[in-house]
């Protein structure tokens, strides 16, 4: 399995094999007036360390070789990732600054008391990249065996359970939140900045459980934390022995769809050049690979089909806030 300190040496290898010449050249030739003529920032809503980061590393390092400039991933965590976003919608639209965009950034508008951006006006969505599973676990000390355990001890002690999430109004956050609804428990959220914080915390024992993704598996190896669900509609290849919701009778899908966007007025044609990039990306088998290494499932949606996605989350989103009763009550 590749490790995050190869995904670094990835990167710093492709950056290295574009500088002296290669596919890179010829890529840029074709950008629109020679775009990118210098590193492009990619931006990781996410602490390093986590899968997201790792999606950012291995596509930015593919990146890296077709247009012959480095992209620089820049890890921006925290406040559900309204930091990063805030700084993208900011940057000037000039296509050298983009963002790994989570599902959970469209609920924001309507989570948080206080944003300075629109996360759908503010932006000019690329594509849609992937999905990543998402997985439920708890410390390997834990006497929760099963989701079965946890909604009994939540329904015994109200708001004793406690769960880690990588941030308020992340797709997690809400996941957790929907499940808790719909069985009719109350938990007690604990937020962090990203997986690799909510990991070390179940591992610690610090919560109860936790909201993760697979990049945990490492600790489940080391025998500190243990798997209780997958959240995918079919059982992860890595994880044959690990059931899934739906499996378990709860008729429940939770994957965390990742896409790209910029800041809002960014030229068409970078846009479209951005667009093809990533999809060329997503079509080589190196990075099929790559990614298939941390269980990230390609997803892919053109521009115009991911901007109608956006919509339909948003719109979703808002509606599943007010039933929640987490909606901002100064928010039209």
């Amino acid at each position: 399995m590749i490790t995050r300190r190869q995904l670094v040496q990835m990167s710093a290898a492709s950056t290295l094999a574009s500088a002296l010449g290669g596919r890179g050249a010829a890529a840029q030739a074709t950008s629109p007036q020679g775009w990118p003529t210098r590193f492009v920032k990619l931006v990781v809503p996410f602490t390093p360390g986590g899968g997201i980061d790792g999606i950012g590393r291995i596509v930015g390092a593919r990146l890296s070789e077709m247009w012959g400039q480095q992209v620089v991933v820049e890890n921006k965590p925290g406040a559900g990732g309204n930091i990063a976003s805030e700084f993208v919608a900011r940057s000037a639209p000039d296509g050298y600054t983009m963002y790994i965009t989570a599902a959970g950034l469209a609920v924001n508008r309507y989570l948080f008391q206080s944003i300075n951006y629109d996360p759908v006006a503010d932006f000019a969505p690329v594509t849609l990249i992937c999905f990543f599973p998402n997985v439920l676990v708890v410390p390997s000390s834990s006497p929760l065996r099963s989701v079965g355990d946890l909604l009994a001890e939540a329904r015994k002690n109200p708001g004793k359970v406690t769960y880690a999430s990588p941030g308020a109004g992340s797709s997690l956050h809400i996941a957790m939140e929907q499940m808790a609804d719909k069985e009719g428990v109350k938990l007690t959220h604990v937020p962090f900045k990203g997986a690799a914080e909510v990991n070390a915390a179940v591992a610690g024992g610090h919560t109860m459980l936790g909201a993760s993704g697979l990049s945990v598996k490492p600790l489940v190896d080391a025998g500190k934390v243990r798997f209780l669900t997958v959240w995918t509609a079919e059982r992860v290849k890595s994880l044959p022995d690990i059931p899934t919701l739906k499996e378990l009778g709860y008729p429940w899908v939770f994957d965390s769809p990742f896409g790209i966007a910029g800041p809002k007025n960014m030229d068409p044609k970078i846009v479209a050049t951005l667009h093809d990039a990533f999809k060329k990306a997503l079509d080589d088998p190196s990075v099929v690979k790559a990614l298939d290494q941390f269980e990230m499932v390609v997803n892919y949606k053109n521009t115009e089909d991911y901007i109608k996605s956006i919509k339909e989350v948003t719109n979703t989103e808002k509606a599943l806030m007010d039933r929640l009763g987490l909606l901002k009550k100064d928010k039209d």
